[in-house]
């Protein structure tokens, strides 16, 4: 058997369900907004990355000025094949040095990317292979080779004396 049903019964579950869905959006709404962040460092990290150049084959970023993207590119580096650090000895320690004349070039000395720092890091993504690093500062260049493979990660840390 059916239920009586009247006018004002319909009207009254539509109005029901209208509070509801509005009082759930509320609720979601007030959710997000007393939520803490809880993106991953990894995430975070990235947001304060610049963005990636492109020579050819090669991409690259450089950078690392500031506590933020310094710390950025720290906790980036085991993500990429080749990273680079530059800083020059002082009385105080190392400083890192920006605005360094970089050159990668290929196992037959084919130039790959030529360019000059944003800052004392530097993120390539390049195929395995082995390279040649050089790095200038203050009328000193220092080569390095470096060897890419599919399970291994380059670190090179180009530290000039005083």
């Amino acid at each position: 058997m059916k239920a009586p049903s009247t006018p004002w019964m319909g009207a009254a579950i539509s109005l029901a369900a209208a509070f509801a869905l509005a009082f759930g959006a509320q609720s979601a709404f007030a959710a997000t907004m007393s939520t803490p962040n809880t993106s991953t460092p990894s995430a975070t990290a990235a947001s304060a990355l610049p963005p990636a150049h492109h020579a050819g084959s090669v991409s690259y970023l450089s950078g690392g000025i500031g506590s933020d993207q310094s710390a950025a590119f720290k906790a980036a580096m085991s993500r990429y094949p080749l990273s680079l650090e530059f800083a020059r000895q002082s009385a105080n320690g190392n400083e890192y040095l920006a605005n360094v004349p970089v050159k990668i070039t290929d196992a037959h000395g084919q130039p790959l990317v030529s360019t000059r720092t944003d800052g004392p890091f530097m993120l390539v993504t390049l195929p395995n292979g082995h390279y040649v690093i050089t790095a200038s500062h203050d009328g000193k260049t220092v080569q390095r080779p470096v060897d890419i493979g599919k399970a291994s990660h380059a670190h090179e840390a180009f530290v000039w004396p005083m």
